[in-house]
């Protein structure tokens, strides 16, 4: 079975997803996903608080054609069947409500994610293409060792299950990423200044080190995201609704949380100042809340930089 399947680069299989988008995205759409989604919060009905259509459903089938690589020409499509998407669907669906409600932030984002990737991300939410979102995600910014893929019945599935934060937060580490530099006492010491970026290996000595306050290695970023998972919900007194980082305020903007008996991560968010719970497993997916989220089932935070020092 497997010699029927072409086996792609990523950047051959990006290119193509690309392609493709280009020859179907050929309309502009009067409104784009998030100004609908703000349209529904000011129209609301009391009996009926969700959104009127699936947002970014659970799982999905994208097809890809055969590519000169392909050993059989049979078939000529090749279905691939996405499972266990919720690992990044919360955060897919936070980033894109960040990007839209923010005017600044695609430019500043595309320095890490790419501006291409910006574009098209932003151009597939708004035509509802919710498959290729994550295919885009999975292709360009996935590694191949974060996700399982095997053939079954004549189609690639691809599985995402796992740990969010492994699967999305990852791959925004250049975004988050910070240094701090520390000077040892002692003058012998084999590495008496150190720089600190992420996660790096101390040589111990007989001295004491002095350390600098963390800064952000690229200044400070659009948006960062918190793991809440190293704590349990009775250790949070409470959830602190801003920051203070770098001279700069970072604003509470949503949250993804992780029920552990089924395994699921779901997300809430805010526009204008309206909570808004997403769960790709329901069929109304997309839910406008009367007050802000439980967060006893807490897996991340994320905060916006406020335009306010």
């Amino acid at each position: 079975m497997e010699s029927r399947f072409c086996v792609l680069s990523d950047t051959e299989d990006l290119q193509r997803l690309i392609s493709n988008t280009e020859n179907n995205l050929h309309f502009e759409r009067s409104k784009t996903l998030f100004e609908e989604i703000r349209a529904s919060i000011n129209n609301n009905d009391e009996e009926d608080r969700s959104f009127w259509r699936p947002v970014l459903p659970w799982g999905g089938v994208f097809t890809i054609k055969a590519g000169r690589k392909a050993i059989s020409c049979t078939p000529l499509y090749v279905k691939i069947h996405l499972k266990n998407t919720c690992t990044i669907d919360g955060f897919l669906v936070i980033l894109y409500v960040i990007l839209r409600d923010n005017q600044g932030f695609p430019r500043e984002l595309a320095v890490f994610l790419g501006k291409q990737f910006v574009e098209y991300f932003l151009r597939l939410m708004d035509s509802c293409d919710y498959t290729t979102v994550k295919m885009l995600w999975i292709w360009d910014r996935m590694s191949r060792r974060q996700y399982r893929a095997e053939i079954r019945k004549a189609a690639l599935e691809i599985d995402l299950f796992g740990n969010e934060h492994e699967n999305f937060t990852e791959n925004l580490e250049n975004l988050m990423s910070t240094m701090q530099e520390s000077l040892c006492t002692n003058w012998s010491c084999p590495a008496r200044f150190q720089e600190f970026i992420k996660t790096t290996i101390n040589i111990r000595c007989d001295g004491l080190r002095e350390i600098s306050q963390r800064v952000f290695c690229h200044g400070p970023p659009p948006f960062v995201i918190l793991n809440m998972q190293q704590w349990k919900s009775e250790e949070l007194s409470y959830v602190p609704y801003h920051l203070a980082l770098c001279q700069h305020r970072y604003l509470l903007e949503g949250a993804t949380l992780f029920n552990k008996e089924e395994h699921h991560y779901s997300a809430a968010f805010q526009i204008d100042g309206c909570w808004m719970h997403y769960d790709g497993l329901r069929s109304d997916n997309l839910i406008l809340l009367h007050k802000p989220p439980e967060l006893l089932l807490l897996s991340s935070l994320v905060y916006i930089r406020s335009s306010d020092k």
